[in-house]
């Protein structure tokens, strides 16, 4: 295995979504190795060690300059779109035309290639890229602790709703997704396949709620929905044709889909992937030195 930053190249690396949950790390560990980074968010926000850039899904226009200089990409999805190839591929055709050669796309466990949503861009990336990843991780431990609504259930009500039964998931943190990222992007050849990445216990969300409560000291608890109550609950916030393709991936993982762990963290990276019960201990320290 190649350490990450072994095989610096001449071009930037553009990362999408550079402020949110993965793309934020991805952009800060890569600096870190020095590599030059491009930025990539809608408000051009700086990231520590980066090059702010302006980029838009929806705004071609900002395509050009967000590419200029770089020859790689880290790629997300348009934001609650449940058909982001309308968007995504275009913007990979201008990608090969302008000289990048390296796309890594983070995808979804629960997403193979030729799937829904962000499946279809899977599909279509090895015939546009000679060098080409595709990170598919599990459900993200950040879920229960960052912005996401779980998170804000839990803080404002003690409570997690899915539509996920007793189904078990192997819940990964974001910083070894990162991680893992950072090595499909700079090693000297690029993996040229998927790579699942999960936490090294599979929970059900029932579990979640007892490490929560037990860590935090608060009463959590999972209050189970059918498929169309969790579709529903999720339409209030974002488009129906979204909220469905999600509650019907919590219907999945009742069913025993995400019920699995793998060793992609560790064969990458070298070390363990991280607990659930390490990262709320670590989300509650961190917060109880933000308040002091």
């Amino acid at each position: 295995m190649t350490a990450p930053g072994a095989a610096l190249a001449p071009g930037a690396t553009l990362v999408l979504g550079a402020t949110g949950t993965t793309g934020s790390r991805v952009a800060s560990r890569l600096a870190g190795l020095g590599h030059r980074v491009k930025a990539a968010s809608r408000r051009a926000t700086p990231v520590d060690g980066t090059e702010a850039v302006r980029f838009d899904w929806h705004d071609p226009a900002t395509y050009e300059g967000a590419l200029s200089g770089a020859d790689r990409v880290y790629l997300l999805a348009p934001v609650d779109s449940a058909t982001p190839a309308e968007v995504m591929l275009p913007f990979l055709e201008q990608a090969r035309a302008s000289g990048l050669r390296r796309a890594v796309l983070l995808s979804s466990s629960a997403i193979p290639a030729g799937g829904p949503a962000v499946g279809q861009v899977h599909q279509a990336l090895p015939g546009l890229f000679d060098e080409w990843a595709v990170l598919r991780p599990s459900w993200f431990m950040q879920n229960f602790t960052g912005d996401h609504m779980h998170a804000r259930s839990i803080r404002e009500e003690g409570v997690i709703r899915t539509a996920a039964g007793e189904g078990r998931v192997a819940f990964v943190d974001a910083d070894d997704i990162a991680a893992v990222a950072v090595h499909a992007l700079t090693d000297v050849r690029a993996p040229g396949t998927d790579l699942v990445i999960t936490g090294p216990e599979a929970l059900s969300h029932a579990d979640v709620a007892a490490f929560l409560a037990d860590v935090t000291g608060r009463v959590v608890a999972h209050r189970p929905l059918t498929y169309e109550e969790m579709r529903d609950h999720l339409a209030a916030s974002m488009p129906i044709e979204y909220a469905a393709m999600l509650a019907g991936l919590d219907r999945s993982n009742a069913a025993g889909a995400e019920d699995r762990t793998t060793d992609t963290v560790r064969r990458l990276t070298g070390r363990q992937p991280r607990t659930f019960r390490d990262h709320v201990t670590r989300a509650v320290r961190r917060a109880v030195r933000g308040a002091v």
